[in-house]
């Protein structure tokens, strides 16, 4: 088991669920405020994403489930920016829907959520 010593309190998270074309974002910040979008797997979006992100009330914390390749372009950006970015488990987020949803029914609104909650 390991020792963490430092606790980091976040005062916004950001959920992404990637996609071949489209993500869904969804956010939420310290006072409790959720909102939920969705971008273009594109350059000129994860411009537009990173822009809001450096809006947010800082530290944020980033969490996304890989999907295929895709997710690679937008990691290395947010990671670049100096934004910590975690990778969720797919396994962890289909068990934890399956608990919450009593169902396996998938889409990616429904996954934002999930995502955000596991982080």
């Amino acid at each position: 088991m390991t020792d963490c010593s430092k606790v980091t309190t976040y005062s916004s998270w950001l959920a992404i669920d990637i996609a071949k074309d489209f993500n869904v974002v969804m956010l939420e910040t310290i006072d409790g405020n959720k909102k939920r979008f969705r971008m273009a797997n594109s350059a000129k979006d994860h411009d537009r994403l990173i822009e809001l992100i450096h809006q947010l009330p800082q530290p944020c914390r980033i969490g996304f489930e890989a999907t295929g390749n895709y997710h690679r372009t937008l990691a290395y950006r947010l990671v670049t920016e100096g934004f910590q970015v975690n990778l969720i488990s797919s396994l962890a987020s289909a068990r934890y829907r399956e608990v919450i949803y009593n169902s396996w029914d998938k889409n990616d609104p429904k996954d934002a959520v999930i995502l955000l909650e596991l982080l």
